[in-house]
Order: structure tokens, then C-alpha cells, then sequence
């Protein structure tokens, strides 16, 4: 790798470091009960070495860039916070005060950012808050910036794409189980912060492990070309939905020739599928997009800042910028279909597709979080789902039975184990790996395969020049040597949970009926909010729980209570029995019928379950 790239090119270090103003030191930030929750002490060691053996020297860079933090100038009249969270907060100076673009994962790293820029540039109010796009590094932090009180008079303008709040939510309500267990994965955070542990995500060092909120948007984007005035300062937005993010804009200031690329751009080849696993994301569009960026802002555009990274300087950057992040979505889309049109299947797919050179050496483009191969099988998935074409792909055997008759066909699992050794030590890793893999889901308990496995995970994981593959590859060594870990994350879901819009609440509830539990139950309830007004009706027939709006006239019991008390409930944060005369919750009807719709749904899962043994 070290050959391969020029390694030593300064330019990303001396624009990460442009218009650098101040930073805390050390940058520690804590909660109220001095619980951290972002420290650049997990990071200090990476400062002024060269890269330890078991970090990929092109990651190590990237490590550094990412390092880098503090409050900077972009342009007169535009600032930004980098390396507080895994997301920079913008702030553009309007007529009034501060308009503040994506206020981060946390309420205490965007306490801390805007305190640095107040106390550094001379105190502001907030005028507006802007959400670039429905992640949640975008946006769980704005309770620091902006109050609900103040969104929903209109006081401050909250400006957001169209169908932020559904989309910002519903990937952690519906599937938040397994996201978040596999985002423990993707994200290193059960690992240590050390050169045999986490280094860096590739698009910052690490999500702020803080207290998560959401203020709802009272301004909506939703086409190209919208102009919109904010506090003074002229935006001009591009709509881009469905491309990173389900929800999503960026922006152009044509005072100060200055775009904004959202997360459509970045300083690395992003995820077309993400390892936390989300709805594969449209290449075709998400390259159309950065191609009507050029096309409309491109000539006009001397900085581009987005919502991670360093800014890209001067119109003839920008544009080779622009074009180079375009075509690497556009080249992954288009050799996979040309692939795949010549019967290739997802995996040879990713072993033989490669990048043309100009795009391989250019920095912008390299796979410090998505990469190539798991890119090309996002687009493969995308048109042809997830069965490859070939028969024996079509009911294969689960891991556990699979494993057992691999085992027994190569002479045991000593046999295996030893056949596994043989492989690591050739360096042949990921053959190792997937022998050794056999083994332990035939025998979790046998040590030495959990071991063969675990080391080969780690040089898989010292090689990777992805952070997210470095930190998957680690996590998984550090289960198989340690036992289950992970990480709760009851507090952050239960603050989307609040906000989530009921009829995609009742969705969510829908996955935890138990169909044993249900089985032979047909049971009809009223469910009536005091706090939204809104009324709905729930119907559990044939283990299933649907669910229209409205009251049914022939319900077999009607309760009354508010969202809030919802979340409690479902969440088994308390018991029917508890809340019935209490805050305004009853219930009319058959409390036994309403207890069998409640009995029989499960708890939402919180825990971690194993991912790298049976």
C-alpha cells in the first residue's frame, strides 16, 4: 500500500488545517455525571508516527486527517466545528446570529461546539437550524442549538428535506435491533482505541456516545432550485433524496461561492450498502445528483464544505473534486451491471472488479469507509436481489448444519483447525478465516478454532484499509476471545421512540408479536392519544397486528393515554397495571382482551446476540 499511494502528499494536511482558529485541549467532553462521551485522548497516540504494523498506512492517514479538530474558518462568514463528533457542525454567520447546519450526534458535543465558536468569534444567538440529511450524526444533537418551543412557534426556522422525521427515525424503530448490534460492529465500540484496536471510521474517529434528541423541522425542502432566505443569507438548495440518505439536501450560497455537498460528497468512496446494515442506496441517482451539482453550481463554486471531512479550495479543485467523487458511484454502477451481464455472480464480481488508475490513486475516492467489493455487490443486490442465479444458492443449509457437514467431510475439527493453522501461516487470512469459521459453528466451545479464527479476524482486520472492515474484522476476534459484548442503547432509541410518528410506531410493534404466544387470538383494540389527538385501531388476527387510523365501532377495548406513555409501556418500562389511573390513562371495554394483544407481543431486544458464533 505504501507503494502504491503517495503516501506523503501534504495537500489534504495543510486544507484540513486551512482557517484553523482555535480547539479545546484536551478535548474531553462529559455528560453531567462525568460519563465521557468524546475524548481526543483515545486518539493522541496517533499524532506524529508513522503507522504501527497492524494499521494499513493508507487508514493511518486518513487516521490523522480525521485527527484534526478544532474551529475553523472556511470563509469569512463562514465556520466550521471538526473532530468534536463523527460530524462537522457548520455555522454561518446571518444578519442576527449563528445558523447553525447539522448539530451532530449528541447534545454535549454540540453544547461543546457551538461554546467553542461563541466563545471564540464572540457569543450569537441561534437563528436557524439547518438538517442536511435524516442520519443521526446530522441531528440528535440540536437540543443544545434550538429548543422544541422554538421550532414549533416558528421562532427559529428548522429546515429539513421533506420527510425527515419519518426517515430520520424509521430506520432505528423498525430495525433497530439489529442495526444497532451491527453498528457495535461497524463502528469499533466495544474496542479498545489502541494500534490493535479502533483507529478511525475513514468519515471521522468515532459517533458521540452522548444524549441523543430530536427538534422536530418546521421548514421543508423538497424540489431543486428552492430559494429560501435565512436570517440574511440567500440559500439556494438541490433536493437529493435516496441517495446517501433517504432524505436529503445540499445547498448552494451564491454569496459566498460556497457548496455545501451534504454527505453526497465526502473525502472518501462512501457506503452504497452500509455494514449496519440499511436499505441498499440508488448509485445511479447518488452519481445524477453530483452531476447536476456540477452542471448547476460547479462553475460558480470556489469551496466546497460538506458534513464530514476538510473543505476543498479553489474552482479548478472543486471541479476535478466534484467530477471524481461523480464517477466513482457512476464506474461501480456501470462495471457491475457489465459484470453481472456476463455472468458473474456478487462475489466475482468483487474479486475482479477494479478501479481505473485515476480514481484508484486520487485520495477522495479510496475506500476508507465503503469499499469497491461490498459497493459492487450493494449494486448487484439493488436489480437482482439477493439470489446470485445458481440452484444450489437457492435453500442452502444454515450455518450450524452446514458447518458440521464441512467438518465432517475434511476429517474432523482437529482435522479443520489444523487445515485453518496451515492456511495463517501461508497468509493465506481470509481462507483461514472461513475454514476456521466452520469449526466454530460446528463446536463453539473448541478453543483452539475460536483462537485460529480470532487471529486470522485480526490480520484481516491490521490489513484493511476500510475502517469499518478493520473494525468488523477486530470486533469479531475480540467475541471469539472475550464473550458476548455490546453496547445499550435503550437511551438513544427511546428518544427517536418519542418522536417516531405512530403509525410508524404500531409497524415496529407489529415485529415483536410472538406468533406462538398469538396463535388462535382475534383480538380488536381502540388506541386513543390525548397528547396528538390521533386515534387508532389495532386488529391481532392470525398472529399478525395490523393497524388503521381511526376508531373501530365494535373494538374490544378502547385505551386512552399518551405517546409517552406508549414508549413506556411497550418497552417494558412499565406495566399496564401501573399506568391505569394514572396520567390519564383508561381503558373501556375488556381489559382481559387487551391484555392478550398486549401478551402477545415480546419486549423490543436490547441485547447483544452473538454474531461471530452459532
Amino acid at each position: 500500500m505504501s507503494k502504491q499511494l503517495p503516501l506523503d502528499d501534504a495537500q489534504d494536511f495543510s486544507d484540513a488545517r486551512r482557517g484553523f482558529i482555535a480547539t479545546r485541549t484536551p478535548l474531553v467532553i462529559t455528560r453531567e455525571d462525568g460519563s465521557v462521551v468524546w475524548s481526543d485522548k483515545d486518539y493522541a497516540w496517533q499524532n506524529d508516527k508513522s503507522a504501527p504494523d497492524s494499521v494499513n498506512p493508507s487508514l493511518w492517514r486518513q487516521a490523522q486527517l480525521n485527527n484534526i479538530h478544532g474551529l475553523f474558518k472556511v470563509k469569512e462568514g463562514i465556520y466550521q466545528v471538526r473532530g468534536f463528533d463523527l460530524a462537522n457542525m457548520t455555522l454561518i454567520e446571518g444578519s442576527n446570529g449563528w445558523i447553525v447546519v447539522d448539530p451532530l450526534t449528541a447534545v454535549e458535543t454540540a453544547e461543546a461546539a457551538l461554546k467553542l465558536a461563541n466563545d471564540t468569534l464572540g457569543k450569537r444567538p441561534v437563528t436557524a437550524v439547518l438538517y442536511t440529511h435524516s442520519h443521526i450524526d446530522h441531528f440528535a444533537g440540536a437540543a443544545a442549538v434550538v429548543s422544541q418551543a422554538d421550532a414549533d412557534s416558528g421562532a427559529v426556522p428548522v429546515v429539513a428535506p421533506a420527510h425527515f422525521t419519518r426517515e430520520a427515525v424509521s430506520e432505528n424503530v423498525i430495525a433497530g435491533a439489529v442495526m444497532t448490534r451491527r453498528a457495535s460492529y461497524m463502528y469499533g465500540m466495544t474496542l479498545p482505541r489502541t494500534a490493535t484496536g479502533h483507529v478511525d471510521t475513514g468519515l471521522g474517529k468515532q459517533p458521540g456516545q452522548g444524549t441523543t434528541s430530536l427538534i422536530k423541522p418546521n421548514t421543508v425542502v423538497n424540489r431543486t432550485g428552492q430559494t429560501l432566505t435565512i436570517d440574511g443569507v440567500e440559500f439556494v438548495f438541490q433536493y437529493t433524496p435516496e441517495s446517501e440518505a433517504p432524505a436529503e439536501f445540499m445547498f448552494f450560497l451564491p454569496q459566498y461561492a460556497a457548496f455545501c455537498g451534504a454527505e453526497v460528497l465526502s473525502r472518501n468512496f462512501h457506503n452504497i450498502y452500509t455494514l449496519r446494515g440499511a436499505k441498499v442506496r440508488d448509485a445511479l441517482k447518488w452519481a445524477g445528483y453530483i452531476d447536476e451539482a456540477l452542471v448547476r453550481f460547479g462553475s460558480q463554486t470556489e469551496i466546497v464544505f460538506n458534513s464530514h471531512h476538510w473543505p476543498v479550495f479553489g474552482n479548478d479543485a472543486v471541479r476535478d473534486y466534484i467530477k471524481k467523487q461523480r464517477d466513482i458511484y457512476r464506474y461501480t454502477h456501470d462495471q457491475t451491471l457489465r459484470l453481472a451481464s456476463q455472468g458473474l455472480t456478487p462475489n466475482e464480481i468483487a474479486a475482479s472488479i477494479t478501479l481505473p488508475e485515476s480514481l484508484r490513486n486520487n485520495f477522495a475516492t479510496r475506500g476508507y469507509y465503503g469499499t469497491l467489493k461490498h459497493n459492487a455487490k450493494a449494486v448487484y443486490q439493488h436489480y437482482f436481489g439477493w439470489y446470485d442465479g445458481n440452484p444450489v444458492n437457492l435453500d442452502p443449509l444454515p450455518p450450524e448444519a452446514e458447518a458440521n457437514r464441512y467438518v465432517e467431510a475434511m476429517g474432523g475439527i482437529d482435522a479443520v483447525v489444523e487445515k485453518a493453522r496451515n492456511a495463517y501461516t501461508s497468509g493465506d487470512f481470509q481462507w483461514a478465516a472461513q475454514l476456521a469459521h466452520h469449526a466454530v459453528f460446528a463446536d463453539a466451545s473448541h478453543q483452539d478454532a475460536r483462537i485460529m479464527l480470532a487471529q486470522a479476524y485480526e490480520q484481516l482486520g491490521y490489513q484493511a484499509e476500510s475502517g469499518p472492515w478493520r473494525d468488523v474484522y477486530l470486533s469479531g476476534a475480540n467475541e471469539l476471545r472475550n464473550g458476548l459484548q455490546g453496547v445499550d442503547m435503550r437511551e438513544s432509541a427511546g428518544a427517536l421512540l418519542r418522536s417516531v410518528p405512530l403509525d410508524l410506531f404500531f409497524v415496529a410493534m407489529a415485529t415483536n408479536v410472538d406468533p406462538e404466544s398469538a396463535a388462535g387470538k382475534v383480538v380488536t383494540v381502540n388506541f386513543r392519544f390525548t397528547d396528538t389527538g390521533d386515534d387508532f385501531t389495532l386488529m391481532l388476527e392470525n398472529s399478525v397486528l395490523n393497524h388503521r387510523q381511526g376508531l373501530a365501532a365494535e373494538a374490544d377495548a378502547t385505551l386512552t393515554l399518551t405517546q409517552e406513555l406508549l414508549v413506556r409501556l411497550i418497552s417494558g418500562q412499565a406495566s399496564l397495571k401501573d399506568l391505569v389511573g394514572k396520567d390519564g390513562v383508561s381503558v373501556e371495554g375488556s381489559f382481559i382482551r387487551l391484555g392478550q394483544l398486549l401478551g402477545s407481543l415480546g419486549l423490543p431486544n436490547f441485547e447483544p446476540f452473538p454474531m461471530t458464533t452459532p
